[in-house]
């Protein structure tokens, strides 16, 4: 893992984007959907709980006796990650983000993201080939997740963008 790298990626997109958000107003944030019925406080409130989800795999990931799982039955002792992939429309709903103020959910948004940023600075590099096997039984290495998190900002973004 390149964790400097990643972590200038994920700075680059939170110092692009921030001023813009801040920027839009309330009907620009509010009222346009996009295919998956979302509006662009929708998709930053799941940016939110995108930073959360993984905050905690980065770090329980790091100290956990064996690999994470999401699958029902594991051993005892394994960690199991909630399959948050499945849920996140309910995620959005439950936590209304669609009423949320907007300026507080942005700077929630960009405040996590400086914090993931300090964790993934952190991170005990001899942790990297840990795992955790998601929901369709896949391993997912802490190192993939980690460098998978700036495609995933950037997917949303985008789809921001869109809306725009």
């Amino acid at each position: 893992m390149k964790s400097k790298a990643i972590i200038d990626d994920i700075n680059e997109v939170m110092n692009r984007e921030i001023p813009l958000l801040l920027s839009l107003s309330d009907e620009q944030v509010s009222i346009k959907r996009n295919k998956q019925n979302r509006t662009v406080k929708m998709l930053v409130g799941h940016l939110i709980d995108s930073a959360s989800n993984n905050h905690q795999r980065i770090v329980r990931l790091q100290y956990a006796p064996r690999c994470g799982h999401s699958m029902p039955n594991t051993e005892m002792g394994m960690l199991v990650f909630p399959d948050y992939t499945q849920d996140n429309d309910l995620w959005i709903q439950l936590q209304d983000y669609q009423h949320e103020d907007w300026q507080q959910l942005v700077m929630l948004l960009k405040l996590y993201n400086q914090h993931i940023c300090h964790v993934i600075r952190s991170v005990d590099k001899t942790k990297l080939n840990n795992y955790w096997v998601d929901y369709e039984g896949c391993r997912v290495t802490l190192d993939a997740m980690i460098c998978g998190y700036i495609n995933h900002l950037n997917l949303h973004f985008e789809q921001i963008h869109e809306l725009l």
